[in-house]
């Protein structure tokens, strides 16, 4: 009875061990992919809203909704990994701090938003769009057939 206790606490160690070094090594893999993502106050930064179906809605709804939306300026830092945001008066509703997981540094430095009266619709509500300029052109040549591929401005 006492060698199968003893046998019985190290099998347990050494299960403990092979558990221990798995983890490790599983840890080692996650850490060459993390970065720590870190904003200074006054950053522009993306909101991330695409897990919240059915709390807030941003925009768009159903499959085609924005995973981030517009650019919002850091106001402060909350602790270690959270920012207090500047949000409009419209997302008074929405508290203005968030997890460092929901937020993507934004590199544009011009707004986002598209002018409306830069798009030109027609009268069967479609996008129109105008080319300014033909750059190249291209013959993609096939077995039997010539497709002309041409990149426009």
């Amino acid at each position: 009875m006492k060698d199968l206790v003893q046998e019985t606490t190290e099998k347990i160690i050494q299960i403990k061990k092979r558990i221990q070094a798995a983890r490790d090594r599983q840890k080692s893999y996650a850490d060459l992919k993390h970065k720590p993502m870190e904003f200074q106050v006054g950053d522009r930064v993306m909101l991330k809203v695409s897990p919240w179906k059915g709390v807030v809605r941003f925009g768009k709804r159903g499959k085609l909704n924005p995973r981030y939306v517009e650019p919002f300026k850091v106001l402060e830092k909350v602790g270690s990994v959270a920012y207090t945001l500047e949000l409009p008066q419209e997302r008074s509703r929405v508290h203005n701090t968030f997890h460092v997981s929901n937020l993507k540094k934004c590199y544009s430095d011009e707004p986002l938003a598209v002018l409306l009266d830069e798009i030109h619709i027609d009268d069967k509500l479609q996008f129109v769009e105008e080319p300014v300029e033909i750059m190249e052109r291209e013959i993609k040549r096939l077995k039997r057939s010539r497709i002309l591929l041409v990149k426009v401005h």
